[in-house]
């Protein structure tokens, strides 16, 4: 299955604001009643506000013009009332959206963090973790702004140019058409260029994964580039990255910046024609001062707002652009699905692969036709060439991807229809290149192992030696308390395959899984952990993939991997032969 997220088919790229903001709404459905509050309080503010132009032109009509200077102050402090309310009201709308944008950006970020939780391995493969990264963390915020700030403003906007649009049209409705008619011309430019706005934010939004994509990746692997005094070829990486970034900014500003002026000259012309309309009507007799000075208000009350939609609108487009990036993650599908619990086959051995197909896309294959079968208590040998599929044939054991044809039956169930929980208690995986998260020895080697979360470290240690670990635990200076530092050099590599290897002897798997786990311990180390290895339960199985033949020489059954097929390979020399062959024709 694709999980490419750069690459989009032709009707993800077109998928209308529309549909993007319905389903974006649908996310947030908890926060509805909050928004008809806010929009209520947002349409109360619009109104005070729009009431002023209306009593300032009455008062210059009915009291300045005569000299009635208690009029003037009374409806001052109608005005002064007003706005007073205004601000209250604001207040509460800024409090308002404000808690609806937090609550939105928590929620998405736990519905996007959720969401890759639930995807295969390959999707990781197909996908840069900077451009994640930047998807959780950049695009949720940008949803964020615009809701905690800009949507308030935009219906805010939208509510003030119709309550101006309508008292435009009720003064005078002659000349409130003539005001109103330069914005159909903004309504029909909006339309025409959002498209254009909205597809140069989206580049600059994936420049920008790709740009925190690029630092992740030189940072990572920063030891490498000193080592070998590449830093000119993480400068020129990281300049082309940066580049491109500074290039799709620019493009994103200009079309952002689009908007402004081109409303700010409609927005002029408008306000010119009423102007000359206004003093015509005035000198015909049909029209007076206050009403001219009242329509110009509720102008600049139409046309300010469109002036701040065009800033608005361009923020929307950035958010879209954002929700586009965040929903091709949140609309994905494992295909690890579980299926349908089946019946065990009668005198199932522990493991079997049926005809297994494998590819990581369509158009190679990695594995072709693999059938064997793995009994109980046994230990089996994967042997070949790097890249012959041992890997991969592993992780389909474990399920880390599923098969693109035939079926692997585990206890004689199709693997497919154990839960992950269940999946992950029968089988152990001890990686090549184990992860450990931050925290201590004791806390990665109980992760993912409710067992014994409870128990003491002395409780802990008693276990340990149980199961024939405690001179591995001896190894580190601080016991179950040494501290490990994610990505750094507070431990070595070996010892980190050592944490990794107790994590999964304590788990008590039915099946174990070694690839290459002895390839960074000394050899001192390494006769240890095969004395572990002997001394498991009798009904655990166990895979070993291996370089070094002498870590298989105990091996019940020996398979020869390369080029996507298996050949059993029978005796340890004929294993050797085998790959020192399959070597020169690799």
């Amino acid at each position: 299955m694709n999980y490419n997220l750069n690459k989009l088919t032709a009707g993800e790229e077109k998928r209308s604001t529309y549909v993007a903001l319905k389903n974006l709404l649908h996310l947030i459905a908890d926060e509805r009643k909050t928004l008809y509050l806010a929009v209520v309080v947002i349409l109360i503010n619009s109104t005070l506000l729009l009431m002023g132009p209306l009593i300032i032109g009455h008062t210059i009509d009915t009291y300045i013009r005569v000299g009635q200077y208690q009029g003037v102050l009374y409806f001052s402090a109608i005005l002064l009332g007003i706005y007073l309310i205004g601000m209250i009201t604001g207040y509460f709308q800024t409090k308002l959206m404000g808690g609806v944008g937090q609550r939105m950006l928590f929620t998405l970020r736990n519905s996007v963090f959720n969401k890759l939780q639930e995807l295969p391995v390959s999707f990781f493969y197909q996908n840069k973790a900077g451009d994640l990264i930047s998807r959780v963390n950049n695009d949720t915020d940008k949803l964020n702004q615009f809701f905690s700030q800009s949507l308030m403003q935009f219906i805010g906007s939208i509510a003030t140019m119709t309550g101006a649009g309508v008292f435009l049209l009720l003064i005078h409705f002659k000349l409130g058409l003539a005001a109103l008619a330069p914005a159909l011309l903004i309504f029909i430019f909006t339309r025409l260029i959002s498209p254009w706005v909205k597809k140069k934010n989206a580049v600059n939004l994936k420049s920008v994964g790709g740009m925190s994509a690029e630092i992740q990746e030189s940072l990572n692997n920063f030891k490498v580039i000193i080592a070998f005094n590449r830093r000119d070829y993480f400068r020129r990486r990281f300049d082309e990255a940066n580049q491109e970034n500074y290039k799709t900014a620019i493009g994103a500003g200009i079309a952002n910046n689009t908007f402004m002026p081109v409303y700010g000259l409609f927005s002029s012309m408008a306000q010119l024609l009423v102007l000359v309309f206004g003093i015509y009507l005035i000198a015909e007799g049909h029209f007076t001062i206050g009403l001219l000075i009242s329509f110009l208000s509720y102008i600049t009350s139409f046309y300010n707002p469109l002036r701040q939609l065009a800033a608005l609108w361009a923020n929307f487009q950035v958010a879209m652009a954002g929700w586009d990036r965040i929903s091709q993650i949140l609309s994905l599908e494992s295909d690890l699905s579980i299926m349908a619990n089946t019946n065990a086959e009668p005198g199932a051995p522990l493991l079997e692969f049926r005809n297994v197909h494998f590819s990581y896309s369509p158009e190679q294959e990695v594995l072709h036709a693999i059938s064997f079968r793995l009994e109980k208590g046994k230990r089996y040998a994967l042997v070949g060439p790097t890249g012959g599929g041992k890997t991969t044939t592993a992780s389909l054991i474990a399920r880390l991807y599923t098969a693109s044809k035939g079926s692997i039956l585990l206890d004689g169930k199709d693997i497919r229809s154990y839960p992950a929980e269940e999946l992950t208690q029968k089988i152990g995986f001890i990686l090549q290149e184990p992860f450990l998260f931050t925290g201590t020895v004791r806390d990665n080697i109980l992760y993912g192992n409710p067992a014994y979360k409870n128990y003491s470290d002395l409780q802990l240690e008693e276990v340990i030696r149980g199961a024939h670990l405690g001179e591995l635990l001896a190894i580190f200076e601080s016991g179950l308390e040494t501290k490990v530092l994610s990505g750094s050099d507070t431990i070595s590599l070996g010892q980190k395959q050592l944490i990794a290897f107790m994590r999964a002897v304590l788990r008590k798997p039915e099946l174990l899984i070694l690839d290459e786990a002895t390839a960074n311990v000394d050899t001192v180390t390494e006769k240890l952990l095969t004395k572990i290895l002997k001394e498991l339960p009798g009904e655990t199985t166990q895979v070993i993939i291996a370089h070094r033949l002498n870590t298989i020489q105990n091996a019940d059954e020996i398979y020869f991997v390369n080029s996507g097929e298996f050949t059993r390979a029978g005796s340890l020399d004929h294993a050797m032969e085998m790959l020192l062959k399959g070597k020169r024709n690799s």
